[in-house]
């Protein structure tokens, strides 16, 4: 994707699970046996084509992001340059509960994560999903039995994922959403503020893909930092305290960065800043005051930093009832918000841009451009950067978007 490919710099145990993160077509149907394709008097379909014969543009092509807290899949044809989206699901299933503390994923959040991915699975079935790639990010890294997990996920529903490392993780969320940089021609960083881990680019523009100059992924994310520090409760001294503590522990795990990136900062007249997340886009939409979540409204949305910031303070020193009894939160992330508001804080910190960008969009978008480069590749020639090495058409005969 870019001229420079970050190092991975991350040394958790786990960090490096994601060694496969080129793999693709996970998600194999089987083509009808000889027999049957003569019976129907059809012949096989060729590359590039659908089983009605439609031109590869009309294929389906699909991608599924298995977080810390949410389970994500979207579905899309290529259009243009871009692609339209023909199905989606997102679902909250904190499969990283009570992780930070044992180490393992825990038996009910596994079951309520394969009751996301059954459904996953039968619309992909429902689907003439052409190529498709499934990732899992930092709770399956980090958990002990994360592996084990995976090998059940297959079993279950077929769908196989692939643990992906965070330097991947980074690099597909910035594939994702770079487009909806302000224009500028300084530097940028573009972050992802996930449920078990952050990740931070600092990225050169020029080109239509961005140069990664320098990223680091750091383990607290809206569920880990909860679960690790506690939640944002109690009487307000309590909340105040509780607060300052999340601000503190990211902080210092944000600090080799904030020193390798505070040169770049300082020297640029032009820096901006790009955030996709549910964080974000929560309080985007906290921001504008809307009644319910408005996709239209809040990606793309350019926002003054001061105005997150006071958003992210309010939030804070609020009860949980209170957040709760906001139109765009809800009881289901009046915990984990406060979590979030606490990491973009510090990144407002290291990176003090003026406005800050929304996006509600990243890692899935990224994957499916991703591949739909890999196949407009030139015959013989190299996908370009963006595309993974081995991306090969998945054997598929036939088998609304939400924010996390």
């Amino acid at each position: 994707m870019a001229d420079l490919s970050p190092p991975d710099r991350d040394r958790r145990p786990g960090a490096h699970k994601g060694k496969s993160s080129g793999k693709v077509a996970d998600f194999r149907y089987k083509r009808p046996a000889p027999s049957e394709r003569k019976a129907s008097g059809k012949r096989p379909a060729r590359r590039g084509e659908s089983r009605q014969g439609s031109p590869q543009r009309r294929q389906a092509y699909a991608a599924l992001d298995l977080g810390t807290n949410n389970c994500r899949l979207l579905i899309a044809r290529p259009s243009g340059e871009n692609f339209t989206v023909i199905d989606a699901f997102s679902r909250v299933v904190r499969l990283g509960e009570g992780l930070a503390k044992s180490g393992r994923l825990s038996e009910e959040a596994m079951e309520r994560t394969l009751g996301a991915l059954h459904v996953c699975a039968d619309k992909l079935r429902r689907r003439n999903v052409h190529l498709a790639r499934s990732v899992a990010t930092e709770a399956c890294r980090r958990a002990a039995n994360g592996e084990q997990f995976i090998e059940r996920v297959r079993r279950e529903t077929g769908i196989v994922l692939d643990i992906i490392s965070a330097q991947e993780e980074a690099r597909l969320a910035v594939l994702g959403c770079h487009i909806l940089l302000e224009d500028g021609a300084g530097p940028a960083v573009i972050f992802d503020i996930g449920g078990g881990s952050t990740e931070l680019v600092l990225i050169e523009p020029g080109g239509p893909v961005p140069r990664i100059l320098d990223w680091q992924s750091v383990p607290w994310g809206v569920v880990s930092l909860t679960d690790t520090v506690g939640p944002v409760s109690g009487a307000p001294a309590a909340r105040e305290a509780r607060y300052a503590e999340m601000r503190r522990v990211v902080a210092e795990s944000f600090a080799a960065f904030a020193r390798r990136i505070a040169p770049v900062a300082a020297r640029a007249d032009d820096i901006r800043l790009l955030g996709t997340s549910g964080t974000v886009t929560t309080l985007a939409s906290v921001h504008l005051e809307l009644p319910q979540y408005d996709r239209r409204a809040v990606d793309g949305l350019i926002v003054p930093s001061t105005a997150m910031r006071e958003v992210s303070m309010r939030l804070a020193a609020m009860s949980p009832r209170e957040r709760g009894g906001l139109p765009c939160i809800g009881n289901d992330r009046a915990e984990l918000v406060v979590a979030g508001c606490a990491i973009l804080e510090s990144i407002l910190d290291i990176w003090p841009a003026k406005r800050l960008g929304v996006a509600d969009r990243g890692i899935r978008e990224g994957i499916l451009r991703s591949l739909m480069a890999s196949e407009t590749a030139p015959a013989g020639g190299r996908a370009p950067a963006s595309a993974p090495a081995s991306a090969t058409p998945a054997a598929a005969a036939g088998a609304g978007q939400e924010r996390g």
